[in-house]
């Protein structure tokens, strides 16, 4: 069975939620374990990212992961022509796993359907950034000790804000 790819909030129920964010309050009790051994993440990063990056790479390295990729995409052939379909597709072929970040809405969902292993949004311009909502519900979770009955206000830049 392939492992399914993490590119919209919405494709995932709450109880798929849930056990996410249980998990990652294990996580958090204990980040350094070996799921990671001898595997190869490629982070592809086509657009400037400090928080998202660093946070992925952070996590790769504390599961025992290697690290591939690009954090400026003036670094990749996408520069010289190449088309997102390619680049996945090549990358596909090294690593088990592809963290992208996209400047363009639905970058994401195209490159899950094209690439050989599964693909984690890491944001796709201003339409999906589902790692940031889980992040943020794990916050809540965290916090509250529950995802029900709650009244929550959000102010900021909710389109293009990241702090």
């Amino acid at each position: 069975m392939k492992a399914k790819s993490l590119v919209n909030i919405s494709d995932y129920g709450k109880e798929d939620i849930l056990r996410i964010l249980k998990a990652a309050t294990a996580f958090k009790a204990n980040p350094n374990r070996d799921l990671l051994q001898g595997k190869v993440c490629a982070t592809l990063f086509f657009e400037p990212s400090t928080r998202t990056r660093l946070s992925f790479e952070t996590a790769v390295n504390r599961l025992r992961g290697r690290i591939v990729g690009f954090s400026d995409a003036a670094t990749s052939s996408s520069t010289k022509g190449e088309s997102l379909k390619d680049t996945i597709m090549m990358v596909g072929n090294y690593a088990d796993l592809i963290i992208m970040r996209h400047h363009l809405e639905g970058s994401a969902r195209y490159a899950s359907e094209v690439s050989p292993v599964p693909i984690i949004n890491a944001g796709d311009g201003s339409n999906q950034h589902p790692t940031q909502t889980l992040l943020d519900l794990f916050t809540i979770y965290e916090t509250q000790g529950t995802m029900e009955n709650l009244t929550i206000t959000i102010v900021g830049d909710l389109k293009y804000g990241r702090a």
